[in-house]
């Protein structure tokens, strides 16, 4: 038994070091458009029925915290663009 152990072990962390992820993380399905659109509207904390003046309010101030001029990060400016751009994305034409 604790052979199997050790073996499970050895697998998952030579899994890890050559192919980047955990061996339970290729078990999981893709993202989707859904998750990704929850996952912008927590970023940004705007409520799902946001429009589209809410939505650019929310990013300025985002882009205002996370700027590299004020100590954030370009990874987290592009996050951020990304997160606008696809909410403005789901709002109906309207908006």
């Amino acid at each position: 038994m604790m052979r199997l152990l050790f073996f499970a072990a050895v697998l998952s962390f030579g899994c890890k070091y050559f192919l980047g992820r955990w061996p339970w993380d290729f078990l999981r399905p893709p993202p989707t458009r859904a998750q990704a659109v929850f996952r912008a509207r927590k970023l940004l904390a705007v409520p799902a029925g946001a429009g589209r003046a809410e939505i650019l309010d929310a990013h300025r101030k985002l882009i205002a915290v996370v700027h590299p001029d004020r100590g954030g990060t370009n990874s987290l400016v592009h996050e951020a663009n990304a997160a606008r751009d696809l909410l403005l994305d789901e709002l109906p034409d309207g908006n």
